[in-house]
């Protein structure tokens, strides 16, 4: 088969680009399209893309399009629309929730067209996002404003939505909001698990450290682990690149046990993983939480907020402990009670072994073997 894999865009490396990796690990060949390709964004993971035959659109010629990426939003859906994918068998959308109008490109009847789904756009439908849009009256003013040209872009979206010929959701979380907001059923796959890797990293030395981080975006709430572990007197280290001058506002909250790390790469992240205590997990609404596997992979288990994703990978006691409210107090009653429990390092990378990258691969596979003509 011709096959061509479709991102979002290609400017920082998360669990979309994981999934985008893996995808692309199984169909080497692929052509890979994508809005903008910004390598130099990509600090450690930038080799991670060499050798991928990636097609940008148009807006690539745009200067300063790294700083105009939510600015796309409003012309993606014509963008996208301007690519021909009618020569491709098989075109699988990463959707990372940036772009309304990513399954809009052009293609063929005989297209199998296959959109797995990080997560609808949050920001169109009420989830936290990394912007923080009420910190004075003219953000509000924005925000208000911003909700008429958000309308339409939600109606696109929904059209949008109704274009691939199947969906694939990386959890039961985003299956609920496939349902809710595009009126379609999806498949749930896991998305992939390095499990090989992480266990060849840098081994065990000692356990005296927290660990926080990933993309320091507002709606992730790092906030509340860096405030819990400075009025606990705690060592957190936390590491990730930083958006939208979030980390600044981390760091003015920040006491003399926290130290940050900037962006690191996949190898010294397992490393942070293997030796760390526990790994906070404060986000809002997480959409799957492929890092907290990770965290189980390496013999470590998560301190987590009860909602969205992590339900279905955190066993509550076993791998991980929860905590009911978004707020500073909840986690220093977690970590309190985290070092009342005795965690067995086996049932930790029990978890993450049922989501390993292997799996993720032959289910992909099975799922696109039975749909080919």
């Amino acid at each position: 088969m011709k096959v061509a894999l479709v991102h979002d865009y290609i400017k920082e490396y998360g669990g979309a680009e994981r999934v985008l990796e893996a995808l692309h690990e199984i169909w080497p060949n692929a052509d890979v399209y994508t809005l903008v390709y910004l390598p130099k964004f990509l600090g450690p993971h930038r080799e991670r893309f060499k050798n991928w035959n990636i097609k940008p659109s148009i807006l690539q010629y745009v200067p300063l399009k790294g700083k105009l990426i939510s600015m796309f939003r409003l012309i993606d859906p014509l963008v996208f629309k301007m690519m021909d994918l009618s020569d491709y068998d098989l075109i699988i959308v990463s959707a990372a929730g940036t772009y309304t109008g990513v399954n809009s490109f052009k293609k063929s009847k005989k297209s199998l067209h296959i959109c797995y789904c990080h997560t609808p756009p949050r920001y169109l439908y009420g989830y936290a996002t990394a912007n923080k849009w009420t910190t004075n009256s003219l953000r509000r003013f924005l925000l208000i404003l911003g909700q008429i040209p958000i309308h339409f872009i939600r109606l696109y979206n929904f059209i949008d939505s109704q274009k691939p010929d199947y969906f694939i959701a990386n959890s039961k979380e985003i299956v609920a909001r496939i349902n809710k907001f595009y009126r379609r059923d999806a498949t749930v796959i896991h998305p992939p698990i390095d499990i090989p890797k992480i266990l060849k990293s840098t081994p065990i030395k000692d356990r005296k450290y927290y660990l926080t981080g990933g993309r320091l975006a507002r709606a992730k709430r790092f906030d509340l682990a860096v405030e819990a572990c400075t009025r606990l007197n705690l060592p957190l280290k936390v590491f990730g690149r930083e958006f939208a001058g979030y980390g600044k506002e981390l760091k003015s909250l920040a006491g003399p046990t926290v130290e940050f790390l900037g962006e690191v790469s996949q190898e010294k992240k397992w490393s942070l993983i293997k030796n760390a205590k526990a790994y906070i997990s404060p986000s809002l609404q997480e959409d799957f939480g492929m890092l907290n596997l990770e965290v189980n992979a390496g013999g470590t288990p998560v301190i987590a907020y009860k909602s969205g994703g992590v339900l279905e990978t955190i066993i509550d006691g076993k791998t991980g402990i929860f905590f009911d409210e978004p707020s500073v107090e909840s986690v220093i009653a977690a970590i309190k009670q985290f070092n009342r429990i005795k965690w067995d390092k086996k049932k930790l990378q029990e978890n993450a072994r049922k989501f390993s990258k292997e799996r993720f691969e032959d289910e992909i596979k099975e799922f696109v073997k039975a749909r080919v003509q």
